[in-house]
Formats: C-alpha cells, sequence, structure tokens
C-alpha cells in the first residue's frame, strides 16, 4: 500500500514496519518502556517508511483528524490524531511524561475530501474547510529524548502528538488576516510569548498537500475530522498542574489544564 506518492522507498519490510508500530504503542502506552531509538532495522530510512509505520499504529485507533507541517520549502509531513485525545477547550488532562503544548490554528473538514485521480483545487480544499479554531497541540513521546532521535523516527512516532484541544470554531474564517495575527500563550496566568503568523506560511497550502498525498492512504479528509495546521510558537514545555491558554485575535482562545 503506497501511503505517499513521490517519495522514495526504502524498502522497508512489512514485518519491520509493524514491529516498529507496536514497539511505539508500547511505549507510548507505559512511559516505563520509553525507547532511547528504534532499533536499527526497525527505524525508517525515507517518508515512505516514516508514514507507513504511522499507517500500522493507526490500525489499532479511529483517526480524528490530522497534524500536517512543513520540514522545508517543499517537504511536508503529517500524522493521524487518534479520536479519542481530541477534547473541548477548558479539559482537564493528566500529566504525561513528556510534556509540551503548541499553539495552533486548526480546521474542521465540513465535507469530505476522498481520494481521486486528479488533485483537489486550493478553491475546492478552502470550500471543505468549515469553520476555523484555537487549538493546542498537546506533545507527548515514545522516545526517551525526541530531541535527539532522528527525524524520521519522530515522524514514525506522529511527530510527537499527544492529543488536541480546541476552541469554538468560526465560518467567516476567510475574512482573517492569518500572516499578520499575533498569538498570545500564557501558562498558568503569566505571559509565555506571541508570535506573529503561522512559520510554516499559508495553512491552505498545507491542507492542499494533506488532501491531495498525505491523507490518501487512509481514505482522504473526512467530514468531521479536524486538521491542526502546526505549531505557531513553537514546542513549549509545560508544568504539572499548568493552565495553558492560547489566544488568537478575531478567532477566540483555546485552554487545557493539566493535573498536578
Amino acid at each position: 500500500m503506497a501511503v505517499c506518492k513521490g517519495e522514495t522507498n526504502a524498502m522497508m519490510s512489512d514485518e519491520n514496519v509493524h514491529a516498529a508500530a507496536r514497539l511505539l504503542l508500547h511505549a507510548r502506552h507505559d512511559p516505563a518502556h520509553r525507547l532511547a531509538a528504534l532499533p536499527d532495522h526497525m527505524a525508517p530510512e525515507d517518508m515512505e517508511a516514516s508514514l507507513a509505520i504511522q499507517a500500522a499504529a493507526a490500525e489499532h485507533v479511529s483517526i480524528g483528524g490530522w497534524k500536517v507541517g512543513k520540514l522545508s520549502k517543499t517537504e511536508f509531513f503529517c500524522a493521524p490524531m487518534p479520536a479519542h485525545g481530541i477534547h473541548a477547550s477548558g479539559a482537564n488532562l493528566g500529566h504525561g511524561v513528556y510534556r509540551g503544548i503548541e499553539a495552533e490554528v486548526a480546521f474542521r473538514i465540513g465535507h469530505s475530501l476522498p481520494p481521486r485521480d486528479h488533485d483537489y483545487t486550493r478553491e475546492e480544499v478552502i470550500a471543505a474547510m468549515a469553520t476555523a479554531h484555537p487549538a493546542i497541540e498537546l506533545l507527548e513521546s515514545a522516545f526517551v529524548d525526541p530531541d535527539v532521535v532522528p527525524r524520521l523516527s519522530n515522524i514514525a512516532d506522529s511527530m510527537l502528538h499527544g492529543g488536541f484541544i480546541h476552541g469554538p470554531g468560526l465560518a467567516a474564517w476567510h475574512l482573517l488576516d492569518f500572516p499578520n495575527t499575533t498569538v498570545t500563550q500564557s501558562i498558568s496566568g503569566l505571559p509565555d510569548m506571541q508570535r506573529t503568523g503561522n512559520p510554516a506560511g499559508d495553512m491552505v497550502t498545507l491542507v492542499e498537500w494533506l488532501a491531495n498525498v498525505g491523507s490518501i492512504w487512509a481514505g482522504g479528509l473526512r467530514h468531521g475530522q479536524w486538521v491542526t495546521c502546526g505549531s505557531w510558537t513553537g514546542k513549549t514545555p509545560a508544568p504539572a498542574g499548568a493552565r495553558v491558554v492560547v489566544s488568537f485575535p478575531g478567532l477566540g482562545f483555546a485552554e487545557a489544564h493539566y493535573t498536578a
């Protein structure tokens, strides 16, 4: 099964793909078994293998949405978000092990974009995004220190995805000037940082790639799913007991509470 068109394939065996997925899932479920790294024969050597491991892990969950971003001007990545980790603003969260947050803008898919023999246009993708939402991506990892793990291994592990918090939706999101919007992030009532614009650039381009390439192995984008479009603020540690709030002028805010 091809998981991403236009990428190379190092011919990683199906057995190793599924073994790597099981190892990552086990480390996620039992932090005592977090990994220093994937064994050499299970470590992905290209994007095709990373996404194949994601797909194998996703066989065990219901996909509620996607995270998508850019690694460079021309290289994209994505990861499925399990439905059980998606919560409305104000949710109380377990403390986790590798605990971090990212301020993001997400879209709710209003009608499905299933795979087809020609690409969806920008206009079709925009029409499918019913609402925009302020969001917080929660970060967790199967690795003891994801900062020292090869990037392709982190992508195989859903690029640190650990959960997703969404604020109320805005249908008239087309009127917002996202490149000049400044997000404010605070932790436990104290301002943490402000950033203007998404470093990945045009968020519609990210969703276009996801609809036409990244999500095709899972049946494309489906009605009701979420697409969160990369961190505006970078990766930020969140201490035990923290109350995290991200606010986007004109769009609203989302908040999450970590237990002590």
